[in-house]
């Protein structure tokens, strides 16, 4: 049976999607819309809008507005870069944190419910093959 890359990348954005979908209540909960919550938890690992707009695909206009709505909502601050005194960076406040990590365990809930419905077998060889697929291709190795 021939698997098409294209349908599996389909099923697993309408995967992510319901996840998040069921979650939007959650997030709205918190004060967050679905792509604010993308970006505050991508701050850390990347503190200045142009990084996360790259990490996440996003126009840097449309991640320069959510993080002036994360900034007025108190979850993120502006700091001088003391590295490049004309960049400013990001850092989540506690408040700000508090949120990620809410509804970080709000989606993990949700991936939860679906994944229950799959063996722990299965779950140990879709973790396997993911972290296949995100390898690089010098550190990967592949299988016929």
């Amino acid at each position: 049976m021939s698997v098409d890359g294209a349908q599996l990348w389909t099923l697993n954005q309408r995967l992510l999607g319901v996840v998040m979908d069921a979650c939007t209540g959650e997030l709205a909960e918190l004060g967050l819309e679905t792509k604010e919550f993308f970006v505050l938890a991508e701050v850390e690992a990347s503190p200045y809008p142009a990084e996360i707009a790259t990490a996440l695909l996003l126009p840097k206009t449309s991640v320069t507005v959510y993080v002036r709505n994360l900034v007025a909502k108190g979850f993120v601050r502006r700091e001088i870069d003391e590295a490049d005194l004309r960049r400013h960076r990001l850092v989540l406040t506690a408040e700000g944190t508090q949120a990620r990590d809410r509804a970080l365990a709000a989606l993990a809930a949700e991936y939860d419910r679906r994944l229950a419905r799959v063996t722990p077998q299965d779950r140990v060889e879709l973790q396997r093959i993911l972290q296949a697929m995100l390898a690089s291709p010098a550190s990967g190795h592949m299988r016929e």
